[in-house]
């Protein structure tokens, strides 16, 4: 087995390096086929995440009167998934064509992808607890919903506080050299620490410590439903089962590779297997990407009262186009029309979860 020396570091989990074979280097560049359909992946996970995401904070702020706690982690876990994926653009081309924004806009956008990884998977575990308290802790916290709400922003704040408290790694090591944006280190002790500790907080923080919460929590919500006499249990089941399974396939692949990853950094290694485990890591990576855009399904979309939301956005928006591409006569009719809409959607779906 070859020695190798490392010396730059990976854009998202900071520990890819460059590798030298004493005969000569070896090359983990990806080929331009594995480029071309990573970028076509990502421009998917974008449209998606963008459109799923900007309809949920839509309807939180425009059409949702009397908010619920969670209507307010729901919100919040929607900003984290839309800063991601506005971000995500960047992210690419400084994959691909190195960075050339300077030092401040490198700090910023990667400490961006880090505070809204933490922020998103903490605030998807406050869902979950949230939903196990409301539903088998359900005569405890009923009647409490002034101090609750309170709570949800106090908790939201302290996840975000949190977020970027555990990106201060990050935010500090972060340069641009030599055209690239990268976590950089002037110590070899320092550079050591950092690429053990940075892959590892993202491991336990970022998948570990949700994934424990969301499989108790909702574990015990699936004994409560089986327990409760209600025609609506089985379709609550498989709302719960598909999330719980949704969070694990997306993210068990990558977090496990990036473990591996982490576990071998010290250790001589070869150049093709190096390789292989770097494209597996990028697969892993995209498909982890890809849970911003089905959170707003998983989350809000399976709910009636979202969907009654998002079908009075889409009967506004024919309004607004009716208004200002007809006649002065069918604008008033289609007007009274939309008001009358709104008034019926109002009254009917005030007071409720849009995740209900």
């Amino acid at each position: 087995m070859e020695n190798m020396t490392s010396q730059t570091s990976d854009y998202s989990d900071g520990i890819t390096e460059d590798y030298h074979y004493d005969e000569g280097p070896c090359s983990l560049d990806p080929n331009p086929m594995e480029i071309i359909t990573r970028t076509c992946i990502h421009c998917i996970i974008c449209a998606l995440g963008l459109v799923g995401n900007t309809l949920v904070i839509i309807t939180y702020i425009r059409y949702k009167r009397s908010k619920t706690m969670t209507d307010v982690y729901l919100y919040n876990v929607a900003v984290a998934d839309l800063l991601f994926v506005v971000a995500l653009p960047f992210l690419i081309y400084n994959e691909q064509h190195g960075w050339s924004m300077g030092s401040v806009a490198c700090k910023m956008l990667r400490a961006a992808y880090s505070i809204n990884l933490y922020s998103g998977m903490l605030l998807l575990a406050c869902v979950s607890g949230d939903r196990y308290v409301a539903i088998v802790r359900a005569r405890r916290s009923f009647g409490a919903r002034s101090r609750t709400l309170l709570h949800s922003r106090l908790i939201c704040s302290a996840v975000w506080v949190f977020a970027v408290a555990l990106t201060v790694p990050t935010l500090i090591y972060s340069k641009y050299d030599d055209g690239t944006c990268e976590l950089s280190f002037t110590e070899t002790g320092t550079a050591r620490l950092m690429k053990v500790v940075v892959p590892s907080l993202q491991i336990v923080i970022g998948f570990l410590l949700p994934l424990l919460v969301m499989v108790f929590c909702y574990a015990s919500i699936v004994c409560t439903l089986l327990r409760a006499k209600s025609s609506q249990r089985h379709k609550a089941i498989r709302v719960v089962m598909a999330v719980v399974a949704v969070f694990i396939a997306c993210h068990l692949p990558y977090n496990v590779t990036l473990l591996n990853r982490t576990a071998s950094l010290f250790k001589e290694r070869s150049c093709e297997p190096e390789q292989i485990r770097l494209r597996v890591l990028a697969i892993s990576r995209s498909i982890a990407y890809f849970h911003c855009c089905l959170n707003p399904v998983l989350y809000a979309f399976v709910g009636v009262k979202f969907r009654v939301h998002f079908r009075q956005i889409m009967s506004d928006l024919w309004c607004f186009g009716r208004k200002h591409g007809s006649a002065a006569r069918s604008s008033r009719v289609t007007s009274e029309t939309c008001i009358s809409g709104r008034v019926s959607s109002d009254s009917s779906n005030n007071g409720r979860s849009f995740s209900a």
